[in-house]
């Protein structure tokens, strides 16, 4: 009989916030090996909050959270998490090559008591992170004359140096043209293919259809949907119905309303997300 995976993510019943102030309340989320889960809301929802919390970037001000099986105060195998922050692009000030940013992510894999890697593992490496993200032909370009979208392909790419057991991404398609939002996309489906679990942050479900398999909403610090991106769409659409059908002012049809109204954001909105959203 096969033991059930032990789950990548486990959030019991956690709050969290900046300086004692809770923005994320009584939160429970579980993520399993192999889920590519679509975390949607408004901004100031709480969605960067709760992953940044996660990942113990900002304050928990209460309840559980394990990564792996352990609690995450005992975590110290950060390699096994893969990082992209909400940045529409690399600083204009870096000066390097596609390939050096993307070495920064090796770093993490190297214990102090290990040999360092050699020269020809590293660039097997960041050749292969390349490869996915279909940058391999720039690895000697200047990050700066690089457009947005492959500034946010060469981040993933630092993010999978590290041969991490899950990528967390926050708006990986904020602020990208269409044309590259389809790149973006055909890499997710590439990684997700593969297996590799996922939790991504964003305003643009559409960007990822066919990728994800589990859709969380949040609304004012709490979850308020979790499930399948069918259910997503019948839940969403009965909504849209009860928001035509009711102008009474009720508290729980403005629920309603900004629930339904969450993915139609777009990337021209203010980025304040990233200590509120």
């Amino acid at each position: 009989m096969n033991r059930p995976a032990t789950p990548v993510v486990e959030v019991d019943h956690a709050s969290f916030g900046y300086a004692d102030a809770p923005v994320v309340r009584d939160v429970s989320l579980t993520i399993a090996p192999g889920e590519v889960v679509a975390l949607l809301g408004a901004n100031g929802s709480g969605k960067s909050t709760l992953v940044r919390g996660v990942l113990g970037l900002n304050e928990q001000l209460g309840g559980d959270v394990r990564l792996f099986g352990v609690p995450r105060e005992d975590f110290h195998d950060f390699p096994r998490l893969g990082y992209v922050p909400q940045r529409h692009t690399l600083s204009a000030s870096v000066r390097a090559t596609v390939e050096e940013i993307v070495a920064v992510g090796l770093l993490s894999q190297r214990r102090w008591w290990q040999p360092r890697l050699g020269r020809a593992g590293s660039t097997d490496t960041i050749h292969r992170c390349l490869e996915v993200v279909g940058l391999a032909d720039r690895a000697d370009t200047d990050v700066s004359t690089l457009s947005g979208g492959q500034q946010r392909r060469v981040l993933i790419a630092r993010a999978m140096a590290s041969h991490p057991d899950i990528l967390v991404m926050d708006e990986p398609t904020a602020g990208v043209d269409a044309a590259n939002q389809d790149v973006l996309a055909g890499v997710l489906a590439r990684l997700a293919g593969e297996g590799t679990t996922m939790l991504i942050v964003t305003h643009e479900l559409e960007a990822l259809s066919g990728i994800v398999t589990r859709i969380v909403a949040m609304s004012s610090g709490r979850i308020v949907f979790d499930g399948t991106p069918a259910e997503f769409e019948y839940h969403h659409s009965r909504l849209a119905v009860v928001g035509h059908a009711h102008h009474s002012g009720d508290e729980a049809d403005h629920t309603e309303s900004r629930l339904a109204a969450a993915p139609a954001a777009g990337p021209f909105d203010p980025q304040g997300d990233d200590h509120h959203g």
